[in-house]
């Protein structure tokens, strides 16, 4: 294992050793590159000529901005000389993304035109550096603070899955994981702040440790992503920024509060941060706690309650060299888990001291505080996220270290008695050296990686203690030819694995195993912009994945998934090939756009349901309770579908906006099992039509202020994987959702407070998601119906309270 990493970091050294010799530009000019120069200029309406203030000005890759003040000015210091590149973004406007070559102090002039569609943003996700979104071959979609302000959510996945082609696998309004074009677990990787996200996420049950709030910004790469981040990305990569640093000699602050009548959901937020003279700061603290939620078929859902309370940020310096910044969070989140057992009158019941059971009260479902069964998730991160300056070259270096504690809480008559308790501690590695643009191409190698360690020390065992060390190095380039963008690259893993026996007390029900999983992956595209008006894209991408210690090992049952799992230790690699191919057309009034994708898999790893020998499910017994089994299996597969939108805003109604986004997937299996050929837990086709009123000053004191009506329509999801009744077929359903806002001033343009009330569900409809686990609890014997409902009518109530000021 050792020598495996040795040789990568060796075979990275002399890669950089080789490409710096051939141009003598790595360690040439070092102090002329410390030398530090001033980036200003002013940005003004087109249409009026009239100053902006508020527009963010950002440099990502090297974490510095500003924001315009009343003049519209703007003044970033300390910048190393070289090309940067600048995105010039606000509310309403198009984004101006500009190439500048910092020689000496520049001055520029902006002029932003009104816009409500966001096509020119710059993305860092699946890219060697900060690039146009235009210019990648591949799927983002971008998310800024000001979206999820207008939407309704219990947590931030849920708020993400309004994008098209993201899906969410929920169990309950606390608890949703990430699925993409069809695919979720450990498909789908969350960065948080340049750190991969690693907690429990094989799991139905676990989410991901991220305060909402806290979010910034999160860009969504839609397809495999296995060459800039190695094993399990290869349905895509969830990138979630929170720490921004401020503009120089700043300090700004910020209290934000959200109350949601449905579960009665109270959040309460705060963050101060700072920058002086390059030593800059943020810190955040935030406070979550809801009850019960409600809907017409179940009432209010037992046990469906959650408290958060969650703190971090970051420390650090910024210079003319780079930044060196230190990040830390810490999260904390106790989750009821809702098994939906009811009486024969259908009224929810729970379990008493002493055994037997009696029925939930109002008491129960107003409490905040989670019953039993219920689960304690505590994640805590600490990372070093560097950037150097070499000459005109940049070297990149992350380092984290995580622990993750997942505790499962099942007796009533030992609360404290931790049925499952996982114990994950995680350190993560990115290197990356990117050599300054040569005629259009921007080239980087990287080696990334983690080493894990999961210990259980609870009183019953799912999977079996285990050790990880995982590494990969790879080459990316990029060339630039006028208005023709071609990139890829390759990139090699090895995944190492150390499983111990999996014990039931003192008795040995899966034996120990060590595994070695390598592959190559890469990808290759191209973003063309036909004109003005028309870009295309075409990409095509090999990802990789190891199978994940669940599918390999796992063999137990726990609160939350409400099944028996069997792991198999004979499960190969994933891999897949996905050719994706985009086209966009723009215009003052309309934008349209199309996407298509077909993906190739061969060893598709999924669960099924295992048959008794006498036939029907196979059922085990687990502290009285039958429990349906399942067992994971892989067979060749193909996904395939379509993502299309088109958005309207005519002239000379420039403040209305109609948008239509259609997503579909679907997933079939090469051969049938017992007659069936579909995918398990596909998501529904969803169209979603949005008219929006944008008013960027309706009176003095109002700015920004916007209201709008949704028509989320999910289409029925009848193409189940049907085998041993794995699942459920799920009928369509239509929610009625609406929201307005606006920013209130003060007489200097100083905004005092924003508001946001963003209605869900006016219709109250009673529904379930097709990727809800709930679906799949017991059934209500009074009603005949099966499993537990999602979440009926809601308002959210969003206040958001900045403060700001200069130092200097």
């Amino acid at each position: 294992m050792k020598s495996f990493q040795g040789l990568c970091i060796f075979v990275f050294l002399c890669l950089a050793a080789v490409h710096s010799s051939a141009n003598g530009v790595i360690f040439g000019n070092v102090m002329h590159n410390l030398l530090k120069v001033n980036f200003s200029g002013t940005i003004t309406d087109a249409k009026t000529n009239a100053p902006i203030p508020g527009v963010s000005v950002y440099l990502a890759d090297v974490k510095s901005g500003a924001i315009t003040n009343a003049a519209g000015y703007f003044e970033i210091n300390g910048l190393a000389i070289g090309i940067h590149l600048v995105e010039i973004s606000h509310v309403g406007y198009t984004t101006v993304v500009d190439n500048i070559n910092l020689a000496n102090d520049t001055k520029k002039e902006y002029v932003l035109f009104e816009s409500v569609v966001e096509n020119n943003a710059v993305i860092i996700t699946g890219v060697s550096g900060a690039t146009q979104l235009k210019k990648v071959p591949f799927q983002v979609s971008v998310l800024r603070k000001q979206d999820l302000t207008q939407t309704a959510s219990t947590n931030i996945i849920e708020a993400l899955a309004k994008r098209p082609g993201v899906s969410s696998m929920s169990t309950g309004p606390a608890i949703s994981k990430p699925v993409i074009r069809g695919l979720g677990y450990n498909r789908v990787l969350t960065i948080n702040d340049g750190v991969r996200q690693e907690g429990q996420q094989w799991g139905d049950e676990h989410g991901i440790e991220i305060d909402e709030s806290s979010v910034n910004k999160v860009e969504i790469l839609k397809g495999p992503a296995s060459l800039i981040y190695g094993s399990d990305a290869m349905a895509g990569v969830i990138n979630i920024i929170t720490n921004v640093p401020v503009e120089n000699n700043t300090v700004k602050g910020n209290v934000f509060t959200n109350y949601q009548t449905n579960n009665r959901a109270r959040t309460l937020n705060a963050n101060l941060a700072g920058n002086i003279e390059g030593i800059n700061w943020n810190v955040y603290g935030s406070s979550v706690a809801a009850a019960d939620y409600q809907n017409k078929f179940d009432g209010r859902v037992f046990n469906s309650k959650f408290d958060q309370h969650n703190f971090g940020g970051y420390g650090g310096y910024n210079g003319s060299w780079g930044f060196s910044h230190l990040l830390f969070s810490s999260f904390n989140l106790k989750a009821g888990l809702v098994e939906g057992e009811r009486d024969a009158q259908g009224y929810f019941i729970k379990p008493v001291a002493g055994g037997g059971e009696s029925r939930a009260t109002e008491s129960d479902f107003n409490s905040t505080h989670a019953g039993i069964p219920y689960q304690n998730i505590q994640h805590n991160k600490i990372a070093f996220d560097n950037s150097f300056q070499i000459g005109k070259n940049r070297l990149t270096i992350n380092v984290g270290y995580q622990k993750n504690k997942r505790k499962e809480f099942g007796d009533i008559d030992l609360p404290q008695e931790t049925s499952l308790y996982f114990d994950l501690s995680t350190i993560t590695y990115t290197t990356q050296f990117h050599w300054k643009e040569i005629e259009g191409w921007s080239t980087s190698v990287g080696v990334n990686g983690m080493q894990q360690k999961n210990s259980n020390k609870g009183l019953e065992q799912l999977i079996p203690d285990y050790r990880l060390f995982d590494l990969g190095t790879y080459f990316f380039t990029k060339k630039t030819i006028q208005k023709l963008s071609f990139s890829g690259g390759i990139r090699y893993d090895n995944r190492i694995l150390e499983a111990d026996n999996l014990l039931d007390g003192i008795n040995t029900k899966g034996i120990g195993f060590n595994k070695n999983f390598g592959n190559f992956s890469g990808s290759i595209g191209l973003a063309a912009e036909l004109s003005s008006r028309v870009i295309v894209k075409l990409n095509v991408a090999r990802g990789f994945r190891a199978p994940s210690i669940s599918e390999l090992a796992s063999n137990g049952a726990h609160e939350g998934t409400i099944r028996y799992e069997y792991g198999n230790v004979n499960l190969k690699s994933e891999t897949s090939t996905q050719i994706d191919a985009s086209a966009d057309f723009n215009t003052e009034h309309i934008s349209i756009g199309v996407a298509a994708y077909h993906n190739s898999f061969n060893n598709f790893i999924f669960y099924r349901k295992l048959q008794a020998i006498q036939g029907g499910d196979s059922l085990m017994e687990v502290d009285g309770k039958m429990l349906t089994a399942f067992k994971f299996d892989q067979r060749k597969a193909n996904l395939y579908g379509l993502e299309a939108s088109i958005d309207i805003h005519p002239h000379p109604l420039d403040w209305l906006h109609i948008q239509n986004v259609f997503s579909l997937v679907a997933g079939r299996l090469n051969e049938a099992i017992s007659n069936s050929k579909s995918l398990p837990f596909i998501p529904a086709p969803h169209l979603t039509t949005e008219c929006k009123i944008d008013f960027k000053k309706l009176k003095k004191a109002i700015c920004n202020f916007y209201v709008k009506l949704e028509l989320d329509n999910t289409f029925a999801q009848n193409n189940i994987f049907s085998a041993y009744n794995t699942e459920t077929a799920t009928a369509a359903y239509s929610l009625l959702n609406s929201a307005l806002g606006a920013d209130f001033v003060s007489k200097k343009g100083v905004t005092l407070f924003s508001l946001n009330i963003v209605g869900s569900n006016l219709g109250d409809v009673t529904y379930q998601n097709h990727l809800s686990r709930l679906k799949y609890t017991s059934e209500n014997l009074a009603t005949g119906r099966m499993g537990v409902f999602n979440m009926g009518r809601n308002f959210s109530i969003k206040l958001n309270i900045p403060l700001s000021f200069k130092v200097k």
